[in-house]
């Protein structure tokens, strides 16, 4: 296995940092791979805030489902789709009145430009994750930013077609453990498909799931499938972030 496919393979979500600052050189080479992450049309229809005051971390802390480790981070970094800068590049350019003189209809951002953005940003984000772990940094996915977008939008200073998608945390891992375990995957042979679709049913969606959960479940849950509804599916956090991202996608069709 050659290094890069090692890299990929060995990552594990880091939660606890050593307090070492990230010097600026190595915050510098991040964002400079990053930005080499894939792109639709080179358009980079995405923001990277990066988040080190100690105030805002701690906000950021409480606001994605109170975790303490987020603000014990060096450095956050949040991964915003972002389409504003093109639309008012569009207007300044005189776009719209082209399309009248052409007798086209002038429309904004739609949802379609919205996933695209999507797209566009965690594509960037995990193009950081990847270059974070082979410049010896470690690295945890936060997707409760997509929690009280109003709350997010007000402390971001976010303008309409700008919306928090993903963010990082990121820092040197206190101690690295390569001897734990990695987690486990489902099966490919669940995952991978050929040409069409293939709706798991019954006992193949059982068995998919068996190697997938814990041995044991916690207690008072049945099964695995139960306690993921309740932990993940139905929690408040889960039916706050549904509300949030609706919030999100009516803001940007107003």
């Amino acid at each position: 296995m050659n290094d890069t496919l090692k890299l990929i393979h060995d990552r594990r979500s880091t939660r606890a940092f050593d307090d070492k600052p990230i010097p600026y050189d190595v915050v510098e080479s991040l964002i400079k791979f990053t930005l080499r992450a894939p792109t639709a049309g080179n358009m980079m229809l995405y923001t990277i805030l990066k988040v080190d005051d100690p105030e805002m971390k701690q906000k950021l802390a409480e606001s994605c489902d109170h975790q303490p480790f987020i603000a014990k981070a060096p450095l956050l970094l949040v991964f915003l789709a972002d389409y504003q800068r093109w639309y008012d590049y569009f207007l300044r350019s005189g776009a719209e009145e082209l399309c009248k003189e052409k007798g086209m209809q002038p429309r904004k951002p739609g949802v379609g430009d919205l996933m695209l953005a999507v797209n566009d940003t965690l594509i960037a984000a995990q193009t950081a994750v990847i270059a974070a772990e082979a410049l010896g940094l470690g690295t945890c996915y936060i997707g409760d930013i997509l929690e009280k977008y109003e709350y997010h939008r007000d402390l971001f200073r976010l303008p309409k077609y700008v919306l928090p998608v993903t963010m990082l945390c990121v820092g040197y891992p206190r101690e690295r453990d390569d001897d734990r375990p990695l987690t486990r995957r489902f099966d490919p042979k669940f995952v991978v498909q050929h040409n069409h679709y293939y709706r798991l049913e019954g006992l193949e969606l059982d068995m998919m799931f068996k190697g997938l959960g814990p041995e044991k479940v916690e207690e008072g849950m049945p099964n695995f499938g139960q306690q993921m509804y309740l932990r993940k599916f139905a929690s408040e956090f889960s039916v706050e972030m549904t509300r949030s991202v609706q919030a999100m996608i009516d803001s940007w069709n107003a």
